[in-house]
């Protein structure tokens, strides 16, 4: 009964993520900066990424979620809760930035919302050691394409840039907070081929 209630609780949450509007409980970052003026690519560009930013910030809720499910230990099925939590922030930021951009979040979210939950799901069920050292995997990934992002939007784009530092520093901690609560440090190799798995997701919902 319980893993029904669970189940039924994430599928409320899952529908919550996708269709309802997200409501950030910390003050959005790009809120001090004045919206610059960018040109048609510029402002295509930076939409492109932050569409990114946002479906990324889609597939994390998504794996807190699954491993959260799956999760052996109280303790740590909170802070996986809890971590979700705060992603709102970032989903909430990125949507808003999107409508200023004048664009969209990605048409593929679901998609990589179900796929993200069941990943997270089944790394759950691995162990809270090995789940938890996903997640800081997971977290190293975000944070290069963040950097990345950092590089890479029009110089004058003050607001877009505060999210995604903002955005890094926290997506940093977070897998900090995941080695320090005993996850399993994943190997390099690994790490790079996740690389290549999320090159798909970053490909394909920028323009979609």
């Amino acid at each position: 009964m319980a893993i029904l209630d669970d189940l039924v609780l994430g599928l409320d949450r899952a529908l919550k993520t996708l269709a309802a509007t997200p409501e950030a409980a910390r003050e959005n970052p790009a809120g001090s900066h004045r919206d610059a003026e960018l040109d048609d690519a510029g402002r295509s560009h930076a939409a492109g990424l932050m569409r990114v930013n946002h479906t990324g910030e889609i597939c994390a809720q998504a794996l807190y979620e699954g491993q959260a499910l799956t999760a052996r230990d109280a303790a740590t099925r909170e802070a996986l809760l809890a971590a979700a939590a705060e992603e709102t922030d970032h989903l909430a930021w990125c949507q808003e930035r999107l409508e200023e951009l004048q664009s969209r979040p990605s048409l593929l979210n679901p998609f990589f919302y179900a796929a993200s939950y069941a990943m997270g799901a089944v790394t759950g069920l691995l162990g809270d050691r090995v789940s938890l050292g996903f997640v800081e995997a997971t977290e190293d990934q975000v944070c290069r394409h963040l950097q990345s992002h950092m590089e890479s939007l029009p110089a004058e784009d003050e607001r877009s840039r505060a999210i995604v530092r903002q955005m890094h520093e926290d997506e940093e901690r977070h897998g900090a907070d995941a080695l320090a609560r005993g996850g399993a440090e994943f190997p390099r190799p690994v790490k790079e081929l996740m690389t290549v798995v999320s090159r798909v997701m970053t490909e394909t919902t920028y323009r979609v």
